[in-house]
Parts: structure tokens; C-alpha cells; sequence
């Protein structure tokens, strides 16, 4: 009877994702490689960053936000944690 797990493929290993056969003595498998890992063309991906960069620039993202330094303490303000009240 066969079963299906997912895993990756790196190199020679198998990386299990989630539940795992138990494989103590060997086990036989069958591998399909479902879809070629592309190689990243660093040229172009630092490109499309720029362009996503531009694109918010572009619209005016995070305009309203006068002080950046003032709205991230604000945004990181610790709250209480659970048990732990003063």
C-alpha cells in the first residue's frame, strides 16, 4: 500500500514537511519532482524591488505619516504581557 508525504528535495536529503513515514531500516520510495526550482537572476530581482519601491513612491504611500521615527515607537509600543501586570 502506498502513501503520499510532502517533503523537499535538497540535494541527496529529504526534508519532511509535516507527518513522516517511519523509515527506520530503509524504506523504498518513488520521488516526482513536481516543479524545476528556477534560479533567481539577482539582476532582476533587485530591479523588481525597485520598480515595487517606485511604484509606492508613486502613490504617495505613507505620506500622511509626518515623523517615521515617532510612528514606529508608537507602532512598537510594548503592551502588558498576560501574568505580567505591574
Amino acid at each position: 500500500m502506498s502513501h503520499t508525504y510532502k517533503a523537499i528535495l535538497n540535494g541527496n536529503r529529504v526534508q519532511w514537511l509535516g507527518d513522516a513515514p517511519d523509515t527506520n531500516g530503509g524504506v523504498p520510495v518513488q520521488i516526482t519532482v513536481l516543479e524545476q526550482p528556477q534560479s533567481v537572476d539577482e539582476a532582476a530581482r533587485r530591479q523588481q524591488v525597485r520598480d515595487a519601491l517606485d511604484a509606492l513612491v508613486a502613490r504617495g504611500t505613507f505620506s500622511e505619516i509626518a515623523d517615521p521615527v515617532a510612528w514606529q515607537r508608537e507602532i512598537r509600543k510594548d503592551r502588558p504581557l498576560p501574568g505580567r501586570e505591574d
